[in-house]
């Protein structure tokens, strides 16, 4: 029987157990006997998209949820995304200090008292014990970068750096040591933390720029694709750059300046029209690596109008004509890399979904995330066009929650869901944070070794049937991301 919504807000949430492991894993070689491995491996990540994210986008597309393609695909699990540590830097141990309890997530306990946001700064309140608890003890997406690439824990704010203080090897490095080509695109700034995860190493996040220098310096990605141009403004204005600080995330004035004048290992290009000519095939190559920067600052879309902070007007539409889309990036970066002999490895990240959470920007958060899943649509037909689910992986998820969207009344009944009205308009919700959380997150997989996600859940978390998942309530945790793609792709050397 459906709920009603007052007694959505008082119903008795079953605490999560534990299931034991599966009693046999498939190991890299016997995955190999069984099949061999994918040739291609896709992850596509929506930085901070709850929940609700994927569930709002869709009513506003579609009118209904579960629209997106990836919503077909056969592997459906949950995830946690819980760091090492909350430490800014190496604490020296191994020690996990941080968890997930099922139970303390979906807590309906009311709450009274204030809760300051750490972004916006506003008073969200208390209101439940479960919303309390996912407020706290979360991942940054340094850490979870780079568990979903190196696939350990780690401290917040590690690139693939241990909380011991070593490098540790990550996908990107496996992937070129089997011969695959390795690329990476983003819609935010080609050094931001998810992309540099599969690119770089680095105690800190915020050293962007001997992170633009490793990549220049060592080549390892075939194909680099962002924002973070110093010479545009957010909204795709040239200017001239105030200072240094302006070409950070290329690795400062002097490596940009040998990117741009070919003394680098990188094609460079940066006009909207070149990467439409890399999505058709047109674009005439000079290096044997590429390198696309769209020209604006920050993000591709969500930072347009930005004036005294910065967060941007709570406007849809108005698009900056002189950027490319993330779709566009994607067939670029598939139309190139699908010529590689030995097979790939590409991360797409949506990156502004979470910089709109963050600003609790419904219009520019759904705008965000259907760019997002419409790169979905756009891998998906580029595998069933030009190779095929026996030799192609496709991983679609995110690195962490953001914001805990729920329904317009949730603030009276816990865990109220968003309410649809329907295609073409913002749904109804209530933000409950600004910032990260500690919740389970939903993840989707279709190719060879899909199945492996769901060797490698665990865990069960039977509450998450109020927000959709209830058919899979079984999690895995995010470093199994990066097991089952090494596994794949027979690249654990």
């Amino acid at each position: 029987m459906a709920l009603t919504r007052r007694q959505f807000g008082i119903a008795s949430l079953a605490a999560a157990g534990t299931l034991a492991a599966p009693a046999v894993l498939r190991t890299s070689a016997a995955f190999a006997q069984g099949g061999g491995p994918a040739r291609n491996v896709i992850l596509l990540i929506s930085d901070g998209a709850g929940f609700h994210t994927w569930t709002a986008a869709s009513f506003f597309q579609y009118g209904r949820a579960r629209g997106q393609v990836y919503e077909r695909f056969p592997v459906r699990t949950l995830m946690t995304t819980y760091p090492l540590n909350p430490s800014s830097e190496p604490t020296g141990d191994t020690v996990r200090q941080v968890s997930y309890d099922a139970g303390a997530a979906w807590d309906t306990t009311p709450m009274p008292g204030s809760f300051e946001g750490p972004v916006l700064g506003i008073d969200f309140g208390h209101k439940f014990a479960g919303y309390n608890y996912v407020r706290q003890n979360f991942t940054d997406s340094a850490a979870a970068g780079t568990a979903l690439s190196a696939g350990q824990k780690t401290y917040n704010n590690a690139i693939n750096w241990s909380n011991t203080d070593q490098p540790m090897r990550m996908i990107g490095e496996r992937v070129k040591s089997t011969g695959r080509a390795l690329g990476v695109v983003s819609s935010v700034q080609v050094t931001h933390a998810t992309p540099a995860s599969f690119m770089c190493h680095n105690r800190s996040r915020n050293d962007y720029v001997a992170m633009g220098q490793q990549i220049l310096d060592t080549g390892l990605p075939d194909l680099v694709m962002g924002a973070g141009h110093p010479m545009f403004d957010d909204d795709g204005q040239y200017r001239r750059p105030a200072d240094e600080r302006a070409f950070r995330f290329v690795g400062g004035p002097e490596a940009y300046t040998k990117l741009v004048t070919g003394q680098t290992d990188y094609h460079f290009f940066d006009k909207k029209t070149e990467f439409e000519a890399l999505a058709n095939g047109s674009l005439e190559l000079t290096r044997d690596k590429l390198y696309g920067l769209a020209p604006v600052a920050s993000t591709l879309q969500y930072s347009r109008g930005v004036t005294d902070s910065w967060i941007p007007p709570a406007t849809m539409g108005g698009f900056i004509p002189t950027t490319p889309s993330l779709v566009t990036m994607t067939e670029g970066a598939l139309n190139w890399l699908g010529q590689k002999d030995d097979g790939f490895f590409l991360m797409v990240e949506g990156g502004a979904v979470d910089w709109a959470c963050h600003g609790n920007l419904l219009g520019r958060m759904i705008e965000e995330q259907i760019d997002f899943d419409r790169s979905v649509q756009a891998v998906v037909d580029w595998v069933e066009a030009n190779s095929s689910w026996d030799e192609t992986l496709v991983i679609v998820t995110t690195d962490h929650g953001n914001g805990i969207l729920y329904g317009p009344e949730s603030d009276q009944f816990a865990f109220q869901p968003v309410v649809n009205r329907g295609a073409g308009n913002l749904p109804e919700v209530q933000w409950h944070f600004d910032h990260h959380t500690n919740e389970l997150v939903p993840v989707w997989a279709r190719g060879p070794g899909a199945d492996l996600l769901q060797d490698f859940s665990t865990g069960e978390d039977t509450s998450t049937a109020l927000v959709g998942w209830g058919e899979q309530p079984r999690y895995h945790d995010n470093t199994d991301i990066a097991r089952a793609m090494e596994i794949v792709m027979n690249a654990s050397g």
